[in-house]
């Protein structure tokens, strides 16, 4: 496992993250706590350094879960954690109040097991705090010691650049994946100017991207891809088109769609670190092989052209959840 430098921050990382956010939220039952500590810990000892989770994973549940995990190995690993909505759940709409941030950063620092937290994200831009007032209150915690490095996730440009020129940012975490390009329009030009490295969340679509998936699957009454426009069994099928570009690709490397998924994010820029997330030790095995998937330029040419001519069907998130559009 190589390391990574996101942006011109200083922060650097293994190239592969693992995000944590399934291991209690979103995506069904939440694992048990002795099997979701073993899959952080074996993530660790097969080079993973870079983890991720937030307080609205389960309202600190997940954060208790990474501080369990790896504070034996505190002093080794890069930990995410993410404030900014009321209550702590992604339900209850958006607060980036400097006073709720701090009080997010001490329960985050107990939950962690930890005195610092290595890179603190607003999770959603709030459009009734000023972003400056958000990137002034982080500004302060790194004065304090409390936070090593400020991000944001599915910010717009708009509120990339107020908030930068106050905290320059680490990194900005938001979708992308073949499944999602909407950043390659304006993000991800934007990053590069600023020297911020990219994190993309759901690297492998949601799960579509394995090739594990299809019209007929079911989904248990927790997850949340019930509720997605993108994966309702119509646009599932509509979809299969995609599926059936990265498997061809992956017959072709002797790896799996998940595997070219990955290798596809891997080579797009030398600061984008994916994070995926897995509650199994095969998969997290199989990710980590993406690692050694190497898409040469005639590769990517070919995969993009490929791409440009899918028109994938359905939204990304029903309208009811506005609160988790970039802003």
């Amino acid at each position: 496992m190589k390391t990574r430098q996101l942006g011109t921050s200083g922060l650097a990382v293994s190239e592969l993250g693992f995000g944590c956010m399934g291991l209690s939220h979103g995506y069904g039952p939440a694992t048990n706590e002795k099997d979701a500590i073993a899959l952080i810990q074996k993530a660790y000892e097969s080079g993973i350094t870079f983890f991720d989770t937030a307080e609205a994973y389960g309202q600190g549940a997940n954060e208790q879960l990474v501080g369990k995990g790896l504070h034996h190995v505190r002093d080794k690993v890069i930990i995410a954690t993410k404030f900014g909505f009321s209550n702590g759940k992604n339900t209850d709409g958006l607060d980036s109040r400097p006073e709720s941030i701090r009080l997010v950063a001490e329960n985050s620092l107990r939950y962690l097991r930890t005195d610092y937290i290595d890179l603190f994200y607003q999770h959603r831009v709030d459009p009734n705090v000023p972003v400056e007032d958000v990137a002034g209150t982080v500004k302060d915690l790194i004065a304090e010691g409390k936070v090593k490095h400020f991000g944001m996730s599915e910010a717009s440009v708009q509120s990339i650049r107020r908030a930068h020129a106050v905290q320059p940012l680490a990194a900005l975490q938001s979708e992308y994946s073949m499944f999602w390009r909407e950043p390659e329009k304006e993000i991800i030009p934007l990053l590069e100017e600023l020297g911020i490295g990219f994190v993309p969340f759901s690297p492998l679509g949601k799960g579509f991207l394995t090739g594990k998936m299809n019209a007929d699957t079911k989904f248990d009454k927790t997850d949340f891809r019930n509720i997605l426009p993108r994966f309702s069994k119509e646009n599932r099928e509509g979809n299969q088109v995609i599926i059936d570009l990265v498997t061809k690709i992956a017959g072709e490397h002797n790896a799996t769609p998940a595997q070219i998924a990955l290798a596809w994010l891997l080579a797009q820029k030398p600061w984008i670190v994916p994070i995926p997330g897995t509650t199994k030790m095969t998969r997290l095995a199989e990710n980590i092989g993406g690692i050694n998937i190497t898409l040469c330029d005639d590769d990517l040419a070919d995969i993009n052209k490929a791409l440009d001519n899918i028109s994938l069907q359905g939204e990304r998130y029903p309208a009811s959840m506005a609160d988790l559009q970039g802003r």
